[in-house]
């Protein structure tokens, strides 16, 4: 029997073809979504994104709160006005609340933030200010002494001025709802001291020191001028600690207000009594101290602080050798920088004039500057001044210390094969204190003022095998050095040799004869022609040294420090 099979259960060629060309344009169709819709997402976010910024930054510029927007909390956080979990949003560097995006706006008119200056209560008693949610980590009750902040909510409570925390429960039965400032109440400036010196009718040191004994004894208050522009960042991160800590008005952005106007608080405060710390590296360091130069001259002489480095630059020589080591990465935290600058001594630093009068023109006005570190002539000028080049054409490159020593490093490096500093001793003359000096075959010549140079290299110590005269900021004296060259400095800097030690002097005079050299004034490079260069003593600048942690050498550095009863002898002037 045969059994025949109908044509029509049997698929045709054509309709396999067009089913398999249905497949293909579908699975075509949903790549193609799936490729575009993250692109035009993408896109439209990037549109937004500058919208919202500008949207926010006019927030920001009108609101009391000192707001900042982060993509990322680096902690769980909570909105402080729908209590929910946020991973990105706004949070405050004063008082510490954060908001979600859409509860900024609310934040603002229902959360206060730290009052710069405020009315004392009538009953002369200064209260907690609480912020609910998002203790610090580690952080434990004031009332029964356990941690805070453990429960995945937003909960406990934080004193925005003296941080004490507390939790949700025990903040009732608080038995004391005084804030005495905390720990550091001797640094803090109270908002209530300002609204008082704001009433005053007659501004006299005397009333600021009246003032000042509610403020209790021992009140040395800081000021912090931070650079954010200083060697690896960290200036806008140690901006908001210090205003969390510290009340606002104390705290400066250099970027935004120069030291000059930030340094008038100091003549609203008790003669004698500020601390400044400067955050940033050893041109900040400079550009502050000159700004207190201008202080003298204006007669503001008795309002003069006593200035502490933090060291954010990519050198930070005077740092190190006034013992605030070589560099701060936040390895110790803000309230332990507070605490050294409390402990620290104070110690007198020479300032010095370089005046450099150009051949050929001397009916024009001489170049005049000022010096705290060192002046040099020759390769380690060269290296800056290529380095600055470089980093005037593309700053953004240049946000890591590592980074900008590897530059100075790759310049270094280059200068040993070409040599374009070399016979310097024929193209110029040194004196120190009127007499001349007859130079070796030398590249470089360096005038130092401090026992550091070169980013941690005590230049005139050198291997320490010879003996040599010891340095001081504070004798008046320069100790002055010859270099071979690029490879000599590398040499010093790893103590594999010793500098051409050319003596030491009150006054340094350099006559460059001809063609053009680098030099610099402390990191501060330029190419100069032929020229007439003086170095004179300008004045003493008070300084705050940090004995506890040394640097290199422990008698080394000590040498350089001046003895503590010149705190009690600067609070007598």
């Amino acid at each position: 029997m045969q059994i025949l099979e109908s044509p029509l259960l049997l698929p045709s060629p054509g309709s396999e073809s067009t089913e398999e060309l249905r497949e293909e344009w579908t699975l075509l169709l949903w790549t193609t979504v799936a490729v575009l819709v993250p692109v035009l997402i993408t896109l439209w976010c990037s549109f937004q994104r500058p919208k919202r910024k500008v949207q926010l930054k006019d927030l920001f510029r009108k609101s009391k709160h000192g707001w900042h927007y982060t993509d990322l909390f680096n902690k769980p956080t909570y909105c402080c006005v729908c209590s929910q979990p946020i991973l990105q949003g706004a949070f405050c560097d004063c008082c510490g609340i954060c908001a979600d995006e859409q509860c900024i706006q609310r934040a603002d008119r229902i959360l206060s933030c730290k009052e710069i200056m405020i009315q004392r209560p009538t009953d002369g008693r200064f209260y907690h200010q609480w912020v609910r949610g998002n203790v610090p980590l580690a952080s434990y009750c004031a009332e029964c002494k356990q941690q805070c902040g453990t429960q995945p909510k937003l909960c406990d409570y934080r004193c925005v001025w003296c941080q004490t925390t507390v939790h949700d429960d025990c903040l009732s039965s608080l038995n004391d709802d005084l804030c005495d400032l905390g720990e550091f109440r001797s640094v803090i400036i109270p908002p209530y001291y300002l609204y008082q010196v704001n009433k005053l009718r007659q501004r006299h040191p005397d009333e600021y020191s009246k003032l000042a004994a509610g403020c209790g004894s021992g009140w040395t208050p800081v000021l912090v001028l931070a650079n954010t522009r200083s060697g690896n960042n960290m200036g806008e991160v140690l901006l908001g600690e210090f205003r969390t800590l510290l009340n606002p008005v104390q705290v400066f952005d250099l970027s935004e207000l120069p030291p000059s106007k930030a340094l008038q608080l100091c003549t609203l405060l008790p003669p004698g009594s500020v601390h400044v710390l400067v955050c940033g590296g050893d041109g900040t360091v400079g550009w502050v101290l000159d700004a207190i130069d201008t202080m003298k001259l204006k007669g503001q002489d008795q309002f003069i602080p006593l200035v502490t480095i933090l060291p954010l630059g990519t050198g930070n020589d005077l740092a190190n050798s006034l013992g605030w080591g070589a560099g701060y990465a936040g390895e110790i935290p803000v309230e332990q920088v507070l605490r050294n600058v409390l402990e620290a001594e104070v110690v007198k630093m020479d300032r010095w004039k370089v005046q450099v009068v150009s051949k050929g023109n001397y009916f024009r006005k001489p170049k005049v500057l000022s010096m705290n570190n060192y002046f040099s002539v020759g390769p380690d000028a060269l290296m800056a001044l290529n380095f600055h080049a470089h980093r005037e054409k593309t700053p953004s490159f240049f946000s890591s210390r590592i980074i900008n020593k590897a530059v100075y490093f790759l310049y270094g490096t280059k200068d040993c094969l070409v040599q374009e500093c070399k016979d310097l001793d024929k193209r110029i003359e040194l004196e120190l204190d009127g007499e001349q000096v007859n130079l070796p075959s030398l590249e470089g010549i360096i005038v130092c003022n401090i026992g550091y140079w070169g980013g941690g290299c005590r230049l005139w110590e050198g291997m320490g095998d010879e003996p040599y005269p010891p340095t001081r900021v504070d004798d008046g004296l320069l100790e002055v050095v010859g270099v071979y060259g690029s490879f000599h400095c590398a040499q010093i800097q790893v103590k594999l040799a010793n500098p051409v030690r050319l003596g030491q002097a009150h006054t340094v005079r350099l006559v460059l004869k001809s063609s053009r050299m680098p030099m610099q004034v402390d990191g501060e490079p330029w190419a100069q022609g032929p020229c007439t260069i003086t170095i004179t003593h300008k004045t003493q600048a008070l300084m705050l040294y940090h004995s506890a942690e040394q640097t290199d050498d422990d008698d080394s550095s000590a040498s350089e420090c001046e003895e503590p009863s010149l705190l009690t002898e600067f609070r007598q002037l």
